[in-house]
């Protein structure tokens, strides 16, 4: 295998098998923040150990996410303060192909992250209303009080390229994320330096994790939602999410963007 494109020499999986052998719905998600330019080095290293998911003559797919909450931010806010019975609704669409979900995610026994999703309109991915049904259901389920008079709205959009692949000795997952954009109807951030790494295992680490390891890289908080809204958002509190944003994402934005002047001047929330 070359440096030049590792993804194209990785043997394929199809979405079929890769749903049969992995579907992972309730699983342990570790998240990992690296150079994109460190991403080939990996992949070409870990190459016996991996499939990649092809579709057509795709390996790399577009991605764009609607996360909802409410007005208080109530989603972002549980999660900020890591409460057990916290949520995130949201609706992805795949942009290759135009399938859309709306995804509720919740936590189940200790700490998995539990997934349930409901196909959905892409026409309609800004709007929750089709199925606030099930979204009352499923967070009833986790036993979070109150779902049904959530008034849910959208509150954050992003778009990245992803790639999924099969680990076999573990029947796991991982995903490399790249070109993250955050836009929230106001301003926009985009992170082109960063790719995000998550492997999603039933609970014992990967194969992957542990040659992430061996480079230095260790999990960290990092969510799409709280991270990006904390972005862009100096006034919200980021405790949680502090460090990642220390270190992973502000200090490579222009001096002159309104996220880095606004934080300037704004008191450190926590």
């Amino acid at each position: 295998m070359t440096l030049g494109d590792p993804i194209g020499q990785l043997a394929p999986i199809r979405l079929e098998e890769l749903v049969e052998r992995a579907a992972l719905q309730t699983r342990v998600d570790r998240k990992y923040l690296l150079p994109a330019t460190d991403v080939d080095a990996l992949l070409t290293e870990a190459s016996d150990e991996i499939r990649v998911l092809q579709i057509g003559a795709r390996r790399t797919f577009a991605y764009e996410s609607v996360y909802f909450d409410t007005a208080g931010l109530l989603s972002y806010h549980l999660a900020a303060h890591r409460r057990r019975r916290r949520f995130k609704v949201r609706t992805r669409t795949y942009l290759d192909s135009a399938e859309c979900w709306l995804e509720v995610k919740t936590r189940g026994p200790r700490g998995r992250t539990v997934k349930d999703r409901l196909p959905h309109d892409a026409g309609r991915a800004d709007d929750v209303e089709p199925g606030s049904g099930y979204i009352e259901g499923v967070l009833d389920g986790a036993g979070i009080t109150g779902a049904d008079v959530l008034d849910l709205r959208p509150t954050l959009l992003t778009r990245y390229l992803r790639t999924t692949l099969f680990l076999p000795a573990s029947c796991s997952r991982m995903t490399i994320d790249t070109q993250l954009t955050w836009e929230d109807g106001t301003r926009a951030v985009a992170v082109p330096h960063l790719a995000v790494v998550e492997t999603k295992t039933g609970s014992c680490a990967s194969p992957m994790d542990r040659i992430l390891w061996a480079h230095g890289a260790r999990p960290l908080r990092f969510s799409k939602y709280g991270t990006g809204l904390a972005t862009l958002r100096p006034d919200l509190p980021s405790t949680r999410w502090r460090r990642t944003l220390g270190r992973h994402v502000l200090p490579h934005l222009d001096d002159d963007h309104p996220t880095t002047r606004e934080r300037r001047t704004s008191p450190c929330h926590v």
